[in-house]
C-alpha cells in the first residue's frame, strides 16, 4: 500500500490501512512457497488505486455495514492481483514491483494455479459483499471482457499495423474494466445517488484508460529504479504500447529493422526503438492522449455532488497524471 498515497486523502485512508491486513488474511493457501510470494507480492508496494476509487465512490451512498464494503475492496484487489500473476507468465516477466514474480521461481504451472487460486478468492469476496445477483453479475461481466481484453492484446502481438483504435478496445478490457468496475461498485453498494451510478462506469473507464497509458509511457520516459520494471520489458513478447504505436507510421523502415528480430531483440535493438520513438513524438503524442482523457474523467467527476469526496475524486485523478512510478 502507498501510504505516502492515501494519507493525502482522509477519507478512505483508515479503510484502506484496515484493507491490507484482511487481504493477507483472505489468500490463505497450504502450499507454503506459493502462499508467501503471494502474500509478498500483496505487501510489495501495491497503491490500491482500485480499492481506493470503490471507497471513494461508497461516500456519495448510504452506510453500510464495514465489513461488506471491506469484502468488496478485497475483491477487486484481489482480482486484479490474479491478472497480474497470469499477465508475468503471458509476457514471461522476471519481475514485479521489484519482486521475482511466481513463474520466475516456481515455474508456469505454480504460477497460473496461483492465479487461478487467487480469482476463487475474488468469487468468495463478491459473495461476502452483496447477493445481489445483478451486482454479482456485473463482476462476471467484468471479469469477461478483462479476459477478452488480454486476448485482444495476444492477438495484437508483433503487429507493426496495429491501430489505435485497436488499442483502445485493448486496454478498454485489460485495464479501464476494473477500474469502471471498482466505481460503479461503490456506487450501486451504497446506494448513491442515480447521477452518480450512471457516471460511476464511465469515469472508471476514462480514469483506466488514461492509466493505462501513463503506463505504457512510462516504458519509454520512467526511470527503471521507480518503476521497478526492466526497460521496455514488453517489446521481446511483440506488445508495442501506446507510445510506439503513435510513432511508428512516422519511420516504418527505421522501427522494422529492429522489430522484425522479435524476440531476438538485444538490449542494444531496444534502447535503439526507445529513442526512435521519443525521437518520433511517440511518448509526447501518448501523453497528449493521457491528457484527453484524463481531461475527460475529471469532467465527468465535476458533475457529481459537491463535496469532499468529489474533491479527492478529482485531485486523485489528476495526480495519476504526474505520477513517475
Amino acid at each position: 500500500m502507498d501510504r505516502q498515497l492515501w494519507r493525502q486523502f482522509p477519507q478512505v485512508e483508515p479503510e484502506l490501512n484496515a484493507l491490507q491486513p484482511y487481504l493477507l488474511d483472505a489468500v490463505k493457501l497450504t502450499n507454503q512457497p506459493i502462499h508467501n510470494k503471494i502474500l509478498a507480492l500483496l505487501e510489495s508496494g501495491g497503491k490500491l488505486l482500485r480499492p481506493g476509487y470503490f471507497y471513494l465512490f461508497t461516500k456519495f451512498g448510504d452506510q453500510i455495514p464495514a465489513e461488506r464494503l471491506r469484502a468488496g475492496a478485497a475483491a477487486l484487489e484481489i482480482l486484479h492481483v490474479g491478472t497480474l500473476i497470469h499477465d508475468d507468465v503471458i509476457d514471461g516477466s522476471p519481475t514485479r514491483r521489484g519482486v521475482r514474480t511466481i513463474q520466475m521461481k516456481y515455474g508456469q504451472r505454480n504460477a497460473i494455479y496461483a492465479g487461478d487460486f487467487m480469482f476463487t478468492v475474488y468469487f468468495d469476496q463478491v459473495l461476502k459483499s452483496t447477493s445481489d445477483t445483478y451486482l454479482i453479475q456485473s463482476h462476471i461481466n467484468a471479469m469477461h471482457k478483462i479476459l477478452t481484453g488480454e486476448l485482444g492484446q495476444m492477438a495484437l502481438n508483433y503487429r507493426e499495423d496495429a491501430t489505435l483504435d485497436a488499442y483502445l478496445s485493448e486496454i478498454a478490457g485489460k485495464t479501464a474494466e476494473l477500474f469502471a468496475l471498482a466505481c460503479y461498485q461503490g456506487a450501486m453498494l451504497t446506494n448513491a445517488p442515480q447521477n452518480v451510478q450512471d457516471s460511476a462506469r464511465p469515469i472508471g473507464e476514462a480514469i483506466g484508460s488514461a492509466y493505462q497509458m501513463l503506463d505504457d509511457i512510462l516504458d519509454y520516459a520512467g526511470d527503471p529504479k521507480k518503476t521497478k520494471k526492466p526497460i521496455l520489458e514488453d517489446l521481446r513478447s511483440g506488445v508495442y504500447s501506446l507510445p510506439l504505436l503513435l510513432a511508428l507510421p512516422k519511420a516504418k523502415r527505421d522501427f522494422h529493422q529492429y522489430l522484425k528480430k522479435r524476440q531476438d531483440m538485444t538490449e542494444a535493438d531496444i534502447l535503439a526503438v526507445r529513442e526512435l520513438v521519443t525521437q518520433h513524438g511517440g511518448v509526447e503524442a501518448a501523453r497528449q492522449l493521457a491528457t484527453e482523457w484524463t481531461d475527460k474523467a475529471l469532467e465527468l467527476i465535476a458533475a457529481l455532488p459537491a463535496g469532499s469526496s468529489r474533491e479527492a475524486l478529482a485531485r486523485l485523478t489528476g495526480m495519476l497524471l504526474k505520477r513517475d512510478h
